[in-house]
C-alpha cells in the first residue's frame, strides 16, 4: 500500500513505521516521515529580501517575512520528525553561462537577465552563485543533513540530481514551501507529478511573484490538476512530536 494515499482523516500504521494524517485539499493524505521530504524552494535574498533581484525588478517582497517565519517552523517540524530538508537555490555562474545565450528562452524570459540588460550596473549582482543575492535568507539555513540542490530553471528536476537524491532514500511525497508559488514552486511540483511524486503545498508557507492572484491561481492548478494543498498549522498538527 502506498503510504500516501487519500484516508478519511485517521492515521494508520505503514510497515514500522507509523503514518500521519496531513489534512488537505482536496482530501487528507497518510504519509511516513521516511519517505517524505519538505522542498525549499529559492529562500534566496533574491527573492526575498529588499535589495534582492525581485524587489530591483519590481516585485513585491514586503510579505515576505511571514512566511520566512513559516518556513523556518516547517524545517525545525520536518527536521524533529524525520523528514528530509532539501534546499534549492536557483542561480548561474558568475559570467552566466549557464543562463544561455539568446538562443534559450531563458535569456528572453529571466527577468533577472532583463533587469540587467536594462541595468547595466547589476551586472554580475544578481543570482550569481557565491554573491549575496544568490544567498539564502540569515533566517533560513541548512543544517548537517539537510540537501541542498543548485538549479539553473525553474523547475528543481531539470539537469539536477534531485531525482537520484529522492529515489535513494525512498522518499515519494514532497512537501513544497518557498518562492515563487507560481513559478518555481508550481514547476517543481508539476515535473514531480510526471516523475510520479506525489507533491503537496503549504499556501501560506509560500509566496508569488506578482499579484496576489498568481499565488491563488497556481494553488488552484495544484489542487485540481497536480497535488495537494494544505497549510502550515496542519503540517505541524501531523509531524510535531510531543
Amino acid at each position: 500500500m502506498n503510504a500516501f494515499e487519500p484516508v478519511a482523516g485517521y492515521a494508520v500504521t505503514a510497515g514500522n513505521q507509523e503514518a500521519v494524517t496531513l489534512p488537505a485539499r482536496p482530501e487528507p493524505l497518510r504519509l511516513k516521515a521516511s519517505e517524505t521530504a519538505v522542498i525549499v524552494v529559492d529562500m534566496q535574498n533574491a527573492y526575498a529580501s529588499k535589495g534582492g533581484y525581485l524587489d530591483l525588478a519590481g516585485f513585491d517582497v514586503e510579505a515576505t517575512g511571514p512566511v520566512i517565519e513559516n518556513i523556518a517552523g516547517v524545517v525545525e517540524t520536518a527536521r524533529m520528525a524525520g523528514v528530509q530538508v532539501v534546499w534549492f537555490q536557483n542561480g548561474w555562474d558568475p559570467d552566466y553561462q549557464e543562463a544561455g545565450g539568446p538562443g534559450s528562452p531563458n535569456w528572453h524570459k529571466s527577468n533577472a537577465l532583463k533587469t540587467m540588460r536594462k541595468r547595466p550596473n547589476l551586472q554580475g549582482k544578481l543570482l550569481a552563485k557565491g554573491g549575496w543575492d544568490y544567498a539564502l535568507v540569515d533566517q533560513l539555513q541548512p543544517r548537517e543533513g539537510d540537501l541542498v540542490v543548485p538549479k539553473t530553471r525553474y523547475s528543481g528536476f531539470y539537469n539536477t540530481n534531485l531525482d537520484s537524491l529522492l529515489r535513494a532514500r525512498s522518499i515519494r511525497n514532497l512537501v513544497f514551501v518557498g518562492i515563487a508559488t507560481n513559478v518555481c514552486v508550481e514547476s517543481t511540483l508539476r515535473d514531480g507529478f510526471f516523475l510520479e511524486y506525489f507533491g503537496v503545498c503549504l499556501g501560506d508557507a509560500c509566496h508569488q511573484a506578482g499579484p496576489r492572484s498568481a499565488h491563488d491561481a497556481a494553488l488552484f492548478n495544484i489542487e485540481t490538476f497536480f497535488g495537494w494543498v494544505s497549510t502550515v498549522a496542519d503540517f505541524h498538527a501531523a509531524f510535531k512530536k510531543d
